[in-house]
């Protein structure tokens, strides 16, 4: 489980990510993010109605997703606040194509 240090719970948090950040998209999933002048780097989840009508499939991708990101960790820079949007398609994906597309996001925003 991502430790709760690493993890944007405010809305207002949210929020700002979508407005000032950048994005970087990757066949099924989308990765905003912008710097939080912490000593940490936070993310969220979004898995929306349009990627799948039932909440326990939207909460199997948050998992997985949320799971890669955990892995990734140790890699990420520092001073960051992100959040990961699944998008259509992402409901057909298992874990490995899930990390792999965390992994080059991450290489391709310079995160890592």
């Amino acid at each position: 489980m991502l430790p709760l240090k690493n993890r944007l719970k405010k809305k207002t948090d949210l929020e700002r990510v979508f407005k000032e950040g950048k994005g970087i998209r990757e066949d099924f999933l989308l990765l905003k993010f912008t710097k939080n002048n912490l000593e940490t780097s936070r993310f969220g989840f979004v898995v929306g109605q349009k990627v799948a009508k039932k909440a326990v499939l939207r909460n199997k991708i948050k998992r997985r997703l949320r799971e890669a990101v955990r892995k990734k960790l140790s890699e990420i820079r520092v001073g960051f606040d992100g959040v990961w949007v699944a998008l259509k398609g992402s409901e057909t994906k298992n874990f490995e194509e899930i990390k792999a597309a965390v992994k080059k996001i991450l290489q391709r925003g310079k995160l890592t």
